[in-house]
């Protein structure tokens, strides 16, 4: 039996390409989203070309029964869960004192608790098997800490991604199990405006924006089995810019 996948924000962008290329690669993936039914589908139909079972199931990854009630049904349908792609990751921006305490919660809610939600649910079946991989996304920047008054709630919940990450390659990497981070800079995944990204290109040392399989190409190594010694790292994608 082929590995099994678990992607969050898996039917857009980023996380959507990193399961077409994992079932490309014969592994068994199960995608999930909050409620993009018609990106589910169609990532549902091009996932299913492949040999491999596939699944798209439709979690709140913010509540944290969802997230037991999916980890179950993976497990059930593909088999144990070899890899977690943490890729739900919303952002807003507004002013810091305009900010509202459901918006502040909200990038706390779906953006680092997941990560912890799903990363406790799959740990055991992991070092049952003595293998097992997690990847979150986090941001360029982030590791940084530096201000950012209008999307202030977003990077702090992706610096404590970084912090979450790291903690927990301390604690599962005994069990042949690794954690790391990738930090995206500007990518056109098409979760920011265009417009945004043509004022930033000027400012990214390379001179470009990212494309997608830039990011694809950074976590499947954290996937593959060469990466195996690599632990608690945070591999910036961003051209230079946030460093």
């Amino acid at each position: 039996m082929g590995r099994v996948a678990l992607i969050t924000g898996g039917v857009r962008g980023i996380g959507r390409a990193v399961g077409l290329r994992l079932a490309a690669g014969g592994w068994s993936v199960a995608v999930c989203h909050r409620g993009a039914d018609e990106d589910a589908a169609r990532t549902a139909e091009d996932l299913a070309v492949h040999p491999a079972r596939s699944l798209a199931v439709r979690c709140d990854v913010s509540d944290p029964a969802a997230c037991a009630d999916l980890v179950d049904r993976v497990s059930d349908e593909l088999g144990g869960i070899d890899a977690l792609v943490n890729g739900a990751g919303p952002y807003h921006r507004i002013p810091l004192l305009e900010e509202t305490v459901e918006g502040w919660n909200e990038m706390f809610d779906n953006n680092l608790h997941p990560v912890f939600y799903l990363a406790r649910l799959v740990a055991p079946g992991m070092i049952e098997r003595g293998f097992g991989r997690i990847v979150s996304f986090a941001m360029a920047n982030a590791d940084r800490m530096s201000a950012q008054p209008f999307v202030a709630g977003h990077y702090i919940a992706k610096a404590g991604v970084l912090m979450l990450t790291r903690s927990l390659a301390r604690v599962l990497g005994p069990h042949g199990i690794t954690v790391n981070a990738v930090s995206p800079g500007f990518i056109d995944s098409g979760s920011a405006p265009p417009e945004e990204l043509e004022a930033m290109a000027g400012k990214i040392p390379a001179g470009y924006i990212g494309e997608v399989d830039d990011t694809v190409a950074a976590t499947l190594f954290f996937l593959s089995d060469e990466a195996r010694y690599v632990n608690g790292g945070n591999l910036h994608v961003s051209g230079g810019w946030g460093i």
